[in-house]
């Protein structure tokens, strides 16, 4: 039987990539904050963000 990699089973999904960003402290803090406090993370709100913007400029 093979060995499966860890990273195999959880399929396609799997981010791979990362973008860096400089924010001023206190803004990056009040977001943060502010996700947490919708249930959410910074992070899915942002990539939320970037599809949103590239489905809005598809094609310009």
């Amino acid at each position: 039987m093979k060995a499966v990699a860890k990273a195999d089973l959880k399929g396609s999904t799997k981010k791979n990539s990362q973008l860096v960003l400089r924010l001023d402290k206190d803004e990056r803090d009040a977001f943060v904050a502010l996700c947490r406090d919708l249930d959410t993370s910074a992070a899915r709100e942002i990539r939320k963000f970037i599809r949103a913007f590239m489905a809005e400029n598809a094609g310009t």
